[in-house]
């Protein structure tokens, strides 16, 4: 399936104020079913783009805009070739069939702080832990239930505020975005000894909830055999179907797709606004 991506982010002032260095991670990330056709920014004022990469292998640019403006408007093209399958098929190795299994040396040590559990430890754990059948329970079946229980039991609730809820948060409170049900199940994951990651990126899928006109999040737990699967649990889904990766990082705090400041008084900023439009190419129709 190819499909375009527009995704355009306008802050308004109420006088002009200067623009610190802006971090830009928009560009999606080329893999294994998802090849990248093209990419494009246009940025009002025009700014120095300096292109580089993270140590998650994340591409990104940083803007330095030399003029002062009343608006900043910053506006990703993109027109990818995606092919994952809608129902996957995971050739698990023997070793991790059932949990809890142990990853090899060198797979801890990749994983690092990827395996590390959240600062609100035990309540995450026990809530984790109830989806534990009994020992030896199938990995993967595992998996599909805790991310069927976040978004069973957490209520989606779209949030205007760009931070993300800690995991502990969103359980007390049971309802948060898509970053916030992701942070839960990322979390919950990394409690009973897998290592996951935060996604960042686009939803392609009008028929799910969470995504449309914006950015979506999701989690990837890595699996020897198959490596990195994804789970999205605002719709309790599992695979890459339907999802555009932007960026990966250990939270989703580090991989916000526009990171940066302004030199000026709060009461300059008025607002933003966020518009992401999604075709497949040569329908003219937008998914979101």
């Amino acid at each position: 399936m190819r499909v375009s991506i527009r995704h355009t982010s306008t802050y308004r002032f109420s006088r002009a104020v200067a623009f610190n260095p802006h971090r830009l991670m928009l560009r999606p990330r080329e893999e294994l079913g998802l090849d990248v056709l093209s990419h494009s920014l246009a940025i009002s004022p025009a700014p120095a783009l300096v292109w580089s990469t993270d140590v998650f292998g994340n591409c990104f640019a940083t803007a330095t805009l030399a003029d002062a403006a009343t608006e900043l408007v910053i506006e990703s093209r993109s027109l990818v070739e995606a092919t994952s399958p809608d129902w996957p098929v995971y050739g698990i190795e023997p070793r991790a069939q059932q949990h809890p299994f142990r990853y090899s040396t060198d797979e801890a040590a990749a994983l690092g702080v990827l395996l590390s559990p959240d600062i609100d430890g035990v309540a995450i754990s026990e809530w984790a832990h109830g989806f534990v059948a009994r020992p030896g329970t199938d990995t993967l079946s595992l998996l599909k239930d805790l991310n069927s229980g976040v978004g069973a039991q957490i209520c989606y609730t779209p949030r205007s505020e760009e931070n993300t809820q800690s995991a502990g948060e969103t359980l007390g409170r049971r309802r948060g975005a898509c970053r916030d049900l992701a942070e839960l199940f990322l979390a919950s994951a990394r409690s009973l000894g897998f290592g996951a990651r935060a996604v960042t990126g686009y939803l392609v899928d009008s028929s799910r909830t969470g995504g449309a006109d914006a950015t979506h999040a999701w989690v990837e737990v890595y699996i020897p055999g198959p490596g990195w699967i994804p789970f999205d649990p605002t719709n309790g889904r599992m695979g890459a179907a339907g999802l555009v990766k932007v960026a990966v990082g250990r939270s989703s705090a580090q991989v916000l797709p526009i990171v940066g400041s302004y030199v000026g008084d709060p009461s300059d900023y008025i607002d933003l606004e966020v518009a992401v439009r999604t075709a497949t190419q040569g329908t003219g129709v937008p998914t979101c």
